[in-house]
């Protein structure tokens, strides 16, 4: 790691508080063992002030800067992210639809010189991320686009009920919404072997209040998230400000880029990268999305 490199993570992140070079000491093992632990019962831990606080209006600045050049797109969809149209039973949790008004920035607009940019490219920082969820490595997406993502929700619009494809998440919200805007989700509400259709049905239906859990986050926040299991949303944005929030997207295995189809849907277009490695993504489990 060059000396650049060490200044600008201790620059951007509170290493003091999170000391991600240092992850063998008592400070780093208690840090990386409360995220392995939290992620193991809740399927969610967040750290707070990840970023120092004197920086929190240069990551707003940054990524509000940027927010403009999302690709809007409103959509039907369920909380599978199948087609509504798919042939199910008639009280089958896929059959509930939403309107979903989701804009995302891709990777290749995201300035390399900004603070989302620096941080999900950093190894050191990327080793920590893989040391919390309990991996021996993670590698950012071959995908030109969706490696780093802004997402953008904008007053009057949500990001409704859904499960993820991937099995884990790393996002940092940028921008509080005025109102709403709030993360909501219900832990490990599924597994590998097992849909749960009943409870998925009750959240939907509006009687499972008693696994929803409300997450508030602050700007610089960094937030890790099996989304996989764990059915989740943004619910409505009000007022003047849209919420913003950076998705930094690893896998456990190099090479990893998008389907044309979501690819599309996400951006609005799709480029050679996309097209070449259509049909060889690989599923590790059954679930329906």
């Amino acid at each position: 790691m060059s000396t650049l490199e060490a200044i600008t993570l201790d620059q951007v992140v509170d290493t003091a508080r999170y000391p991600l070079s240092e992850l063998e000491s008592a400070e780093g093992q208690a840090v990386v063992s409360r995220a392995r632990r939290e992620l193991q019962t809740l399927g969610c831990t967040v750290l707070r002030d990840f970023i120092r606080p004197s920086l929190r209006d240069v990551l707003r600045q940054e990524c509000a800067a940027i927010a403009p050049l999302a690709h809007f797109d409103v959509e039907t969809v369920n909380v599978y992210n199948i087609a509504v149209d798919s042939a199910l039973p008639e009280d089958h949790p896929g059959r509930r639809t939403f309107q979903r008004g989701n804009a995302f920035v891709a990777r290749d607009r995201v300035p390399a010189d900004s603070l989302i940019s620096r941080l999900y490219s950093h190894q050191v920082f990327q080793g920590f991320i893989a040391g919390c969820f309990g991996l021996p490595q993670l590698h950012e997406l071959a995908d030109p686009l969706s490696g780093l993502v802004l997402n953008v929700v904008e007053p009057g619009m949500e990001h409704p009920w859904h499960f993820d494809t991937n099995e884990f998440t790393v996002s940092m919200l940028t921008q509080e919404a005025q109102a709403g805007g709030a993360f909501e989700y219900c832990p490990n509400i599924r597994s590998a072997h097992d849909e749960n259709f009943d409870d998925v049905r009750d959240v939907l239906d509006g009687r499972g209040e008693r696994i929803i859990r409300r997450l508030p986050l602050q700007p610089g926040d960094l937030q890790l998230f099996k989304g996989r299991y764990s059915l989740h949303r943004v619910s409505p944005v009000r007022g003047e400000a849209a919420r913003h929030s950076a998705i930094f997207a690893y896998s456990e295995r190099p090479g990893v880029i998008g389907s044309v189809a979501r690819t599309r849907q996400l951006f609005g277009r799709v480029l050679p990268e996309h097209l070449a490695a259509e049909g060889r993504a690989v599923r590790g489990d059954r679930l329906l999305d």
